[in-house]
């Protein structure tokens, strides 16, 4: 029974035609340090509220946000709890949310955030390799946020972001998020490879919202599917206009 559970959830995220995802990731407050603090970040309420009228095909929050945030949305988007708070520069990574809460929840998916070539790197497949272990029982879907670091910093190198693509699926998840290499080639050779689905984080932010979906069209071209997209979708003046400015470009429209 855990199977076709794990199904219907992956099925309702990856419900477009295309077989591609546009999702959109509002959990960065807990791991991140900004100067000064976004404003998509300080007025959560209408930020929530805009990213589900544009409709993505799923948004990434956690815990607390969606207890306090989510509950006037719910089952119009679906849900992927982020349950994992982490910094490239080693100052903080705990987890914040079990599988039993993110079921209670109602999430469609849980999200582990790994930060790989650290010293707590061990610690941190640990944990992920523990959430999918658990989550199969139930039939939850684990999607591995996997980055790799180079002095303090997420490191777009190829051969670093193979690794932990391949470090993701080893251990067992069904879905991997990892940052984009910069070009077509490099980034078809990973997603390719790979035998479950990947997609690119769509940071670090963008100029402007023709240069996200200049960099969304060549994560299409590469045969990836699709990307989740925080900064430059709730920085952004319109946060509706780019969710469906940069959905089309993921789906093709």
């Amino acid at each position: 029974m855990s199977d076709l559970g794990k199904r219907t959830r992956l099925n309702r995220i990856f419900s477009h035609p295309s077989g591609r995802i546009f999702t959109v990731a509002v959990d960065h407050w807990i791991g991140y340090l900004y100067d000064p603090i976004p404003a998509g970040l300080r007025h959560m309420t209408d930020t929530v509220a805009k990213v589900i009228e544009g409709q993505p095909d799923a948004i990434t929050m956690c815990k607390g946000a969606v207890v306090r945030y989510f509950a006037p949305h719910a089952g119009k988007v679906p849900l992927i709890v982020q349950t994992v708070a982490v910094r490239t520069d080693g100052q903080a990574f705990f987890p914040h949310a079990t599988v039993p809460e993110v079921l209670g929840l109602g999430a469609d998916a849980i999200a582990v955030a790994v930060f790989i070539h650290t010293p707590e790197t061990n610690q941190q497949m640990k944990l992920l390799a523990d959430t999918v272990r658990v989550a199969e029982r139930y039939g939850l879907p684990v999607v591995a946020h996997i980055y790799p670091i180079r002095n303090k910093t997420i490191s777009h190198q190829p051969d670093d972001v193979y690794f932990a693509m391949r470090t993701g699926m080893e251990l067992g998840v069904d879905l991997v998020k990892i940052p984009y290499t910069g070009d077509v080639a490099s980034f078809r050779d990973i997603v390719v490879g790979c035998p479950v689905p990947a997609v690119a984080a769509g940071g670090p932010r963008c100029d402007t919202l023709d240069q996200a979906k200049a960099m969304l069209a060549d994560v299409v071209r590469s045969g990836a599917a699709g990307a989740t997209v925080g900064r430059n979708v709730w920085e952004q003046p319109d946060i509706v206009g780019a969710i469906l400015t940069l959905k089309a470009v993921v789906h093709g429209g």
